[in-house]
């Protein structure tokens, strides 16, 4: 894999933990960045903050530096937009208000997906998928019911899973509240934070919007496009650089680390130090990177 190197300095934004449906720790992760040759890493759990403070201690116990970070869930006419907002402050009411409604909605589709599965005579309750979750402060999302499903034997791994029963061509897919991304946008900036929007030309997860989207993200004040990611073919990472540079935003590239949930590993795609220095410069929270 590709990795942009800037001196010793190798940076991955976007990595999840058991604090949203990554199954590794917010400890572990750090760990697992150290192992990887990380001199910095971002958690990034779904619509929470709840794995920082962790991974604030960890970040000391292993010598590597923390952005701390999240990951809205976000919508536009129905195609999924996801939004990477670094250093934002977690006690903006605004933002806080947002991700507890879409953390609550998350709650009641997985109960209404579960419902239809066995409703079809599949072998799974939402008491199991809560035996996949690590705590009362997890975001819980389709992933969780995916870990349900191997516990009980129904497919092999999470990606079985989703290609037979959980993508949104799926019987038993359940669609939950989700932002507009223009407002997303807004809403992290409010916060003091950076708005990066996530794999946003990853066709083969699914629907992508059209540039014309992104470029209203930006006009709201969208920092920069996650473009060095596995999900993007060659010819999608060089028209992101484009279109980034047609904007005026900057370039990311990330591993979206999800522990033993994805192939995905840290350190697989990476960010200049320029970049990282530029997110730390426009972030107004007060919400610095951590650094041992």
């Amino acid at each position: 894999m590709p990795r942009a190197y800037a001196g010793s300095a190798m940076i991955d934004l976007h990595a999840h933990s058991t604090a949203s449906d990554g199954t590794t720790s917010p400890t572990e992760v750090v760990a697992a960045a150290r192992d990887a040759g990380l001199s910095t890493v971002a958690l990034t759990d779904h619509d929470t903050t709840a794995g920082w403070d962790e991974a604030v201690g960890a970040s000391t116990a292993y010598g590597v530096a923390l952005v701390r970070g999240i990951e809205i869930s976000c919508s536009h006419r129905g195609t999924s937009i996801h939004l990477l907002g670094y250093l934002p402050d977690p006690a903006d009411e605004a933002l806080a208000e947002e991700l507890e409604h879409a953390r609550r909605s998350r709650v009641t589709r997985l109960q209404r997906m579960v419902e239809r599965m066995a409703a079809a005579g599949i072998p799974i309750s939402y008491a199991d998928v809560l035996g996949q979750v690590d705590g009362p402060e997890t975001t819980v999302g389709r992933p969780h019911i995916a870990d349900a499903l191997v516990a009980k034997g129904v497919v092999p791994d999470r990606s079985s899973a989703f290609a037979d029963y959980l993508s949104d061509r799926s019987p038993y897919f359940v669609s939950h509240y989700a932002p507009d991304p223009v407002a997303a946008v807004r809403l992290v900036r409010r916060a003091g934070g950076v708005p990066v929007m996530a794999h946003p030309f990853a066709s083969a997860r699914g629907r992508v919007v059209a540039d014309s989207v992104i470029a209203s993200m930006a006009g709201a004040g969208l920092g920069g496009l996650e473009v060095e990611h596995r999900d993007h073919t060659a010819q999608q990472r060089a028209h992101g650089h484009d279109l980034a540079r047609s904007l005026g935003l900057f370039t990311t590239g990330s591993s979206d680390f999800h522990g033993e949930g994805k192939l995905n590993r840290l350190g697989e795609y990476t960010t200049s130090l320029e970049v990282l220095a530029q997110i730390e410069a426009e972030a107004v929270s007060g919400i610095r990177v951590v650094r041992p």
